[in-house]
């Protein structure tokens, strides 16, 4: 690939004073200034979204001190670009920040590259970013220009430990808090019990497998409330058209106010329909929680046939975190939330959690689930 296909600019100075105003933005191959390398970023986005292909970036952006000194970006931006591969874009965010486009690059791709370009250099200090698509982090940019300062850091192998240490406080937390969920609502458990048994045949708990981290499969349990040997068949089709995007066909509510899911199901009991309502029919996950299965927080478990439709990039919803009783998705969108949409908060939901983050989305729960918004 010839680099002189790529895009050429005529050379303008840097307006910021911080900056040496000696220094221009000459032409060179695969490299983008302010609104061309954001263009080249919708322009990739739009390529990824049609091609189902991975995108990555990799932002460093200039530390507040670093940025009060006279710093040569130019320079910095020649050096990471001699250390990224031909197919990659380099360019100017704004004045203190460099992006790097990696095309058909997976994260663990991306975390490759950053390591190249973080070991050994002389850059300032930068604080470094990398985002494989989707993520709101893409979005922001085509959107504003610049990314959230919430934004997430790219982790370095210290990072990564302090994380494995965070996952097993997360874990001691998910023991304590199903435990305490298990006997605080056991009054509950024991009416929904006596109330399925009452009124239709068949066991009170509905066991199905699912799919956890990494995909590994494990029986999921739920109170049971549906009639007993119901086919799944409504469910299949209607997953196909939430997965493929087909809202108006299944769209349960309105324009102004959709509903993604069945609603008068045929093969739902009465009591059923109660329990479905108040979210009464997942407590038993509370003992999937317990056996470390499932977390409190967390995405969902899909079912197999359902994770067989998914795009490549879905599949991170499962890959990297424990599923959950409930997660971003449910307080964020829950009924009303599309299919690309809720895959993008529990993917935020993986790349930002916190212990902290758990306890808002728990508390926010108990909210949602009060006043039964999204369940029907």
């Amino acid at each position: 690939m010839k680099k002189s296909e790529d895009l050429l600019l005529k050379p303008t100075p840097f307006s910021n004073p911080t900056h040496n105003s000696n220094h221009y933005r000459p032409d060179f191959g695969k490299i983008f200034y302010d609104f061309s390398f954001l263009e080249q970023l919708r322009l990739e986005k739009l390529r990824a979204q049609r091609s189902r292909s991975a995108l990555s970036i990799i932002l460093l952006t200039l530390n507040k001190e670093a940025s009060e000194e006279s710093t040569d970006m130019i320079e910095i931006l020649h050096d990471v670009r001699s250390k990224t591969r031909d197919t990659d874009i380099c360019g100017f965010v704004n004045q203190e920040t460099i992006g790097v486009l990696l095309p058909d690059t997976d994260e663990t791709g991306a975390k490759v590259i950053c390591g190249k370009l973080i070991n050994g250099n002389n850059y300032p200090k930068f604080s470094i970013t990398t985002s494989t698509y989707p993520d709101q982090i893409f979005e922001s940019l085509v959107k504003n220009g610049c990314i959230r300062p919430d934004a997430y850091p790219f982790e370095l192998e210290d990072s990564r430990r302090a994380s494995e240490l965070k996952l097993l406080v997360k874990r001691g937390v998910d023991i304590i808090g199903s435990i305490i969920g298990i006997f605080t609502l056991m009054p509950v458990m024991l009416i929904t019990v006596f109330a399925i048994k009452a009124t239709s045949p068949g066991p009170v708990i509905f066991r199905q497998i699912r799919l956890g981290k990494q995909g590994i499969p494990f029986t999921f349990y739920k109170f049971r409330s549906m009639h007993e040997g119901m086919d799944d068949q409504i469910h299949r089709e209607y997953i196909q058209d939430f997965i493929d995007g087909h809202h108006v066909k299944i769209n349960q509510g309105n324009e102004e106010k959709p509903l993604f899911k069945i609603k008068s199901d045929p093969r739902t009991t009465r009591v059923g329909r109660f329990i479905r309502k108040t979210s009464i029919d997942e407590l038993p996950q509370l003992f999937n929680v317990l056996q470390g299965d499932m977390s409190l927080v967390g995405p969902r478990p899909p079912l197999p046939y359902e994770a067989e439709k998914y795009q490549p990039w879905h599949l991170r919803r499962i890959l990297e975190m424990k599923p959950g009783i409930t997660g971003l998705w449910q307080v964020e969108g829950r009924s009303k939330t599309g299919w690309d949409d809720a895959v993008r908060l529990d993917i935020r939901y993986i790349q930002n959690w916190s212990l902290l983050f758990d306890l808002k989305i728990l508390l926010r729960t108990v909210t949602e689930v009060l006043r039964c918004r999204g369940a029907v």
